[in-house]
């Protein structure tokens, strides 16, 4: 591995929040879908290739668009793969010569988004063709030159919010048709894990690696406010989800304080905390009054009762449950599932995907 491969890759790893660089000797086969008993427990499970991230569906619902970065040892570039939702089968690809992350997708499902962490990119890919379509690479280098993190992307109003991985991080502001740069806002803390958008309060939320949640006003892409709701504590925040009903924000944390916390989402007032262990992915399903979190430890998702945090249900998805991705109907689960590291950052197979129909 080059020194430049292993100082950007131990950068994206930094974060873990569900974007760990991934190496492999080559790229795997795509593999055939498997079903595990359907008719009883509802769970498709798919294993597709290396590298897998993050997904998005279409507005309309019929594609399911999966990041892979593919290996990393001789092989350039990554794959946005088309599936089908109901089924998991391939129903398109597209083969891109930079390594994909995290996803957005345009209101009228034209344009996908897809975070480029290690050259610190953003593209826009057409979903009629598979063309990249548009690139903006960022100029940001850290101490030893290297590109920062383009990890999480949030697309809003026509604008699209990058999160920088960096030590002070940055949140880079992008016109979502033009792919132009607005603005940077600076000073966002050690590592920017999360991204995310509050109907209620009109806010961007912005979780970090040194603990802390910023307050974004998107008219001014200013930050207003700085939480740190576990005080002096340790905490490596990641992903958030809002219940806007009830004004709560969930927030995970999987390798320091291993939680999730429920915050008032005006004040930032530590709820409850929930001890379920180490907490990677969360979704709340408004449909289903449902929280849902991917435990990358243990292997396993967990469904709890959004009012009473008990847990309702558990499913083992070995090895290592990633990102998780909820229908607009709230009756489908999509989890990507990682496998682990060896010494050498090799694995021992493909990542897969999983469908979960929750009625």
């Amino acid at each position: 591995m080059t020194k430049k491969l292993s100082a950007l890759a131990l950068l994206v790893a930094a974060s873990l929040s569900g974007c760990a660089a991934q190496h492999a000797a080559k790229p795997a086969p795509e593999a055939q879908t498997t079903v595990t008993a359907p008719a009883e427990t509802g769970v498709v499970k798919r294993e597709l290739a290396d590298g897998l991230y993050e997904m998005v569906l279409s507005p309309k619902g019929d594609a399911l668009y999966v990041a892979s970065s593919e290996g990393f040892k001789d092989v350039q570039g990554g794959v946005i793969y088309k599936l089908d939702p109901a089924t998991l089968k391939t129903i398109g690809r597209s083969h891109t010569d930079l390594k994909n992350f995290a996803l957005a997708i345009s209101r009228d499902g034209s344009t996908v988004y897809a975070t480029n962490s290690l050259d610190g990119g953003i593209s826009a890919i057409s979903t009629a063709d598979g063309k990249v379509k548009n690139r903006l690479l960022f100029t940001e280098r850290n101490k030893e030159g290297f590109p920062y993190g383009a990890r999480q992307v949030l697309l809003h109003d026509g604008t699209l919010y990058i999160g920088g991985v960096a030590d002070p991080a940055v949140v880079w502001v992008v016109d979502a048709e033009t792919l132009k740069l607005k603005k940077t806002i600076k000073n966002a803390g050690q590592w920017v894990t999360g991204l995310l958008w509050s109907e209620q309060t009109q806010r961007i939320y912005v979780a970090n690696g040194g603990g802390e949640i910023l307050i974004v006003n998107p008219r001014t892409n200013r930050i207003e406010k700085r939480w740190k709701p576990l005080g002096d504590k340790p905490a490596l925040l990641l992903n958030m989800a809002e219940d806007k009903a009830t004004g709560r924000l969930f927030v995970t944390d999987n390798s320091k304080a291993k939680t999730t916390l429920v915050l008032d989402i005006h004040t930032g007032d530590v709820l409850k905390q929930l001890d379920v262990g180490d907490s990677l992915a969360v979704k709340f399903n408004a449909k289903r009054n449902e929280l849902y979190i991917t435990q990358r430890e243990s292997g396993k998702l967990l469904s709890l009762d959004a009012t009473t945090y008990a847990v309702k249900q558990s499913w083992d998805l070995p090895p290592n449950p990633n990102s998780l991705l909820l229908s607009d109907d709230g009756q489908t689960l999509f989890v990507t599932v990682k496998q682990p590291f060896n010494k050498d950052h090799s694995t021992n197979g493909p990542d897969s995907v999983v469908r979960i129909a929750l009625k």
